[in-house]
């Protein structure tokens, strides 16, 4: 069984907003481990398990999840069509992978940010360092300065920003290396808006599909008193020349005429990765038959060292016109005349 959430907070499944609010407030407050100096890695446990607690019952769309599914639904995948959500790629649209933020971060959030902890002194956030409570002289002393009612609001977050990645079906056979360049806004410590460019690394897998998403969390512009937006990039697949992607298939149109149709015919084409591939094709060639050559096709992501098939599919050629005596020796041949 996994864990249950409700407990965690010790409040009922009725729980409104306000409820899970204070009691996230409380709990956080009491088990923060720079609180718990004498235990403080069991407060360590217990205070992202609150944080992971807070963060599935206080988003109406994981919370559903989880109302049906528990944990396991939130960290596996069975959510229902159309779930998409967490910082990582997953495999297509309509899966979902839950990917819980770092607890000292939904913390600065749900206590106005950072800037209490950096007041007056040189304090800067840490994971869970004292470095965190710098300014303040300790850490008692900033945990009195909040009560259970003065707690700032939670900033709300902008909407993610998805952007398609077209890959070549090369790309998607082998992997690859896709490095983007962003322009985004920051704010300074002064809250003076400027421009900059990043460059995003995107690790392309093999197998990838159409629809797989890769998240980069609160990579957006920033602006005052707003969590940045994720920046989501789709894949998506370029056109090839020569296959067609079926799912982890491979499809290869064939064209030859009809004689070969009839007598036997041999396939050559070039692999995705380069190497020179021949198929012996012997049988007669009827309309609608296909080929289908085992692992030859598209890796599969879920599954290293798997493939699908390639199935070449044949376009016979026939004659536009027959002479008498072809016709003849045709029927003789086959046994119609």
């Amino acid at each position: 069984m996994g864990v249950d959430y409700y407990k965690v907070l010790n409040v009922p499944k009725s729980a409104s907003d306000d409820d899970l609010k204070k009691a996230y407030r409380k709990l956080a407050m009491k088990w923060h481990p720079d609180k718990n100096p004498n235990n403080k890695k069991e407060a360590e446990t217990k205070f992202k398990q609150i944080s992971e607690a807070y963060e599935v019952l206080s988003d109406p769309q994981k919370r559903a999840i989880f109302d049906q599914y528990g944990e396991e639904g939130l960290k596996g995948q069975v959510p229902p069509p159309g779930a998409s959500g967490g910082g990582f790629p997953s495999e297509g649209p309509n899966v979902f992978r839950f990917n819980p933020r770092n607890a000292e971060d939904i913390f600065a959030e749900f206590f106005g940010g950072s800037s209490p902890f950096s007041m007056g002194g040189r304090g800067g956030r840490g994971p869970f360092g004292d470095s965190m409570f710098g300014g303040f002289g300790g850490t008692e002393s900033v945990f009195r300065s909040f009560s259970d009612t003065g707690a700032a609001p939670v900033p709300r977050k902008a909407a993610a920003v998805e952007n398609k990645l077209p890959c070549t079906l090369e790309e998607l056979y082998t992997g690859s290396t896709r490095k983007m360049k962003i322009s985004r806004s920051i704010v300074d410590a002064s809250g003076k808006t400027m421009q900059v460019e990043e460059i995003l690394t995107i690790e392309v897998k093999a197998g990838w599909k159409k629809g797989t998403k890769i998240t980069f969390p609160e990579k957006g512009n920033e602006q005052p008193n707003v969590v940045p937006a994720d920046l989501v990039f789709v894949i998506d697949e370029k056109p090839h020349n020569v296959f067609k992607r079926d799912g982890n298939d491979l499809i290869y149109t064939h064209k030859i005429p009809l004689v070969e149709a009839l007598t036997g015919t041999t396939v050559n084409l070039t692999t995705l990765d380069g190497r020179p591939l021949t198929i012996s094709c012997n049988e007669i060639i009827s309309p609608g038959y296909e080929k289908v050559v085992p692992r030859e096709g598209m890796p599969i992501a879920k599954e290293p060292g798997k493939k699908g098939n390639l199935r070449i599919r044949f376009d016979v050629k026939y004659p536009s016109r027959l002479t008498a005596e072809q016709k003849t020796g045709i029927k003789r041949l086959l046994g119609s005349g």
